[in-house]
């Protein structure tokens, strides 16, 4: 059987774990004890679901988080989400064609009360804001309830494999996500006063103020005093000719797919959009062993990190700025992409497009603030907030130190007594603060055996490589934590400053490596294979925007000496060069595909996904003077399918903006509940065991 996992990986342990049978559509399927149905099936190589039943189109998965309904499937009789459905010994699941059969009318089927559940504080999503919020409530020893709907608390902490940025005393500036999640889930379980419900979904907050809660095969209420929203956010859709192709899916689902449940899904893949999602996925591929054709940005400048953006560019991924995708290529799933530059306008320049072939398309075109539940415990007159995403898009960093503070002011709403300092709201919008301004400068060599060079040129609030200096060389030039760091002092070459940074921006230039002055050992940062680093031992040397500089012979590869994970790659390379060197190429270059895009119609693009409704409908509905989104929804059916409208409400918003028509204009569509499916017999209270 062909097996997609990951069996190495430079960053992330592959625990052994007990195996299971299921089949799908007859055929058996291995998967992992506590592993979701979609991810078991792409370990086998199985991408298409199922299909429409409307057109018969292919369906696999976009988001992998449960907020669209791309991986239906028929699991022992019931139509389920595959990302969000845990495998089991003996699961019969089925390519979701057609209705799945009803049960005979003559089954006896008990019921049972609904239970409701007095608490506190209700915290509804367990990620890094809500995480830190139940710290702050369970230290004042505060009844709190946290429902998170993954199995595992950490929200998208669980997909963060990378060093975060930010301070090592407010939000673990150096640590790696992953291990950020599991550290505060494992403080909130040390307070008996916070209980937490994983694989339970809040489904909606209702007039009588209370909160309706899927919890696996039951349904509950939940009557808080006060409501904190931290669901974090959702991936932002993009709509083009093949978007809704198996091979199409956010960035988000591939970190899942890849970090979290260690499937490699992927051989080939392009990534729209140069954000921080866009920019990291790039990398966590790379770690993954995938090779990543290249990065596609609308902008004239990728809206990322510089720091992420440099990264990249050093191990070899072509970035296209001022360019957009076209296409996508394939009949069931992708087989290729075309990308065309773009004018100011955002409109094709004619001649400039070009092909790829790839097998997966990442779509990370930025985030929207998952805030119905928010919106509805207002107008239901709860007491309610919101942290992290929930409420503003940014870094987890910055969603950390939110829900500290709510927690805080959620306390002294309760009576408590809780004491917010003056400086957290200023660092707090300070960590949501954009990128600022970039100074790039040459580095200058020093008069010293070694010394850093620190190619951080882009202010962003980071601050840890000034706090593991020994000799406190490296400082910041100013006093925010977003102004650049520079060395001036002493250096020892303990390499902790080369370890620590998130941004893998700083090497190590030693000059008395060769007495000659031929050659210089650089040490820089590597959170790459190490076997295959030492099987190359010569690397094409780049500097930092990706281009050659040389070659560099592997000297060793050893340990850092602070952050798990990372390496110390020892390069020696031409004396001449040592100061231009800032990494080295890992991808090799790829050459254009001959496939054109003529003959589509942009018309035909899939806009609702799950009802499958065209662009074109949607113009035409316009174009007769509607201006009502529930007026589409009643006469096209867009948002009435299992994703509630999550995935095209936007997309719909552009083609009214698109056709001249301003959204103030425009009535949105009425957010009601649920806000994601619950089984009747859920909402009925059968009885466990009833048919």
């Amino acid at each position: 059987m062909t097996d997609f996992r990951v069996r190495t990986h430079p960053v992330l342990d592959i625990p052994e774990r007990e195996e299971l049978e299921f089949t799908f559509d007859g055929k058996p399927i291995i998967a992992k004890r506590g592993e979701v149905i979609s991810s078991a099936l792409f370990a086998a190589g199985i991408k298409v679901f199922g299909r429409h039943p409307r057109d018969g189109a292919p369906m696999g998965i976009f988001c992998a988080n449960g907020q669209c309904s791309q991986c239906m499937v028929i699991a022992d009789g019931v139509a389920v989400k595959a990302c969000m459905t845990l495998a089991r010994e003996g699961m019969v699941v089925g390519s979701c064609v057609g209705d799945p059969a009803l049960p005979p009318e003559d089954r006896p089927v008990g019921f049972e009360e609904i239970k409701t559940f007095e608490t506190e504080v209700l915290i509804i999503g367990g990620g890094p804001s809500g995480l830190c919020a139940a710290i702050e409530l369970g230290r004042l020893g505060i009844e709190t309830l946290l429902v998170d709907d993954k199995e595992e608390l950490g929200g998208k902490l669980s997909l963060q494999t990378h060093a975060f940025f930010g301070s090592i005393d407010d939000c673990f500036a150096g640590t790696r996500g992953n291990e950020i999640g599991h550290i505060l889930a494992n403080e909130v379980n040390r307070y008996d006063c916070v209980e937490t419900w994983t694989g339970s979904t809040a489904v909606g907050v209702f007039s009588d103020k209370r909160v309706g809660i899927q919890q696996g095969q039951r349904y509950v209420l939940v009557h808080p005093r006060i409501i904190l929203i931290s669901t974090g956010a959702r991936e932002k859709n993009l709509s083009f000719p093949g978007c809704d192709l198996p091979g199409v899916y956010g960035a988000g689902a591939f970190q899942t797919l890849v970090n979290r449940d260690l499937v490699r899904p992927t051989d080939r893949l392009f990534i729209v959009g140069g954000g921080n999602v866009g920019l990291i996925a790039a990398y966590h591929a790379i770690q993954a062993g995938i090779e990543v054709v290249g990065l596609v940005e609308a902008l004239p400048k990728c809206g990322g990190y510089k720091v992420h953006l440099d990264k990249i560019l050093r191990l070899g991924v072509p970035v296209y700025t001022s360019h957009t995708v076209v296409r996508a290529f394939g009949e069931t799933d992708v087989r290729g992409i075309e990308i065309a530059q773009v004018d100011k306008s955002f409109k094709v320049v004619e001649g400039t497009t070009r092909s790829f072939e790839v097998d997966t398309i990442l779509v990370a075109v930025g985030l929207s603030p998952l805030d119905e539940l928010y919106n509805m415990a207002e107008e239901a007159g709860v007491p309610v907030l919101s942290a992290g995403d929930a409420q503003e898009i940014a870094e987890a960093s910055a969603a950390m130190f939110s829900g500290r503070l709510s927690g805080r002011k959620i306390a002294k709403m309760l009576g408590k007594s809780s004491f917010v300092p003056a400086t957290w709201e200023p660092l707090m919008k300070t960590l949501r603060s954009k990128p600022g301004a970039t100074t790039v400068h040459k580095a200058e060599p020093k008069d010293l055996k070694v010394y850093p060079v620190i190619r951080c040129f882009e202010e962003i609030p980071c601050n840890p490589c000034t706090q593991v200096c020994p000799m406190r060389s490296i400082k910041l030039s100013g006093n925010s934590i977003t102004d650049l760091p520079v060395f001036d002092g002493r250096c020892t070459g303990c390499g902790r400053c080369v370890s620590i940074c998130p941004g893998l921006a700083i090497t190590l230039v030693t000059e008395d490596y060769d007495p000659d002055k031929k050659f210089a050992l650089v040490i820089m940062p590597s959170e790459t294979d190490r076997k295959d680093l030492l099987k190359r031992k010569i690397v094409t040397t780049t500097n930092l925007d990706g281009q050659p500089v040389g070659e560099g012979k592997i000297i060793a590869v050893k340990k850092s000496p602070i952050l798990d994970k990372r390496d110390l790659l020892m390069l020696e390379v031409p004396y001449e060069q040592r100061l231009e060197v800032a990494g080295f190429k890992l991808q090799r270059d790829f050459e254009q595909w001959n496939e054109t895009g003529e003959g589509f119609d942009d018309g035909d693009v899939i806009v609702c996904r799950c009802e499958r409704i065209t662009r074109r409908e949607i113009v035409q509905e316009i174009r007769r003077g509607v201006r009502d989104m529930n007026q589409l929804k009643a006469s096209l059916r867009t948002g009435m399918g299992a994703c509630g409208g999550k995935t095209c409400t936007e997309l719909i918003q552009r083609i009214f903006r698109e056709e001249g028509v301003p959204l103030n204009e425009v009535t949105p569509p009425t957010e009601r509940p649920f806000v994601a499916e619950v089984p009747l017999s859920a909402l009925a209270c059968v009885k466990e065991g009833s048919e």
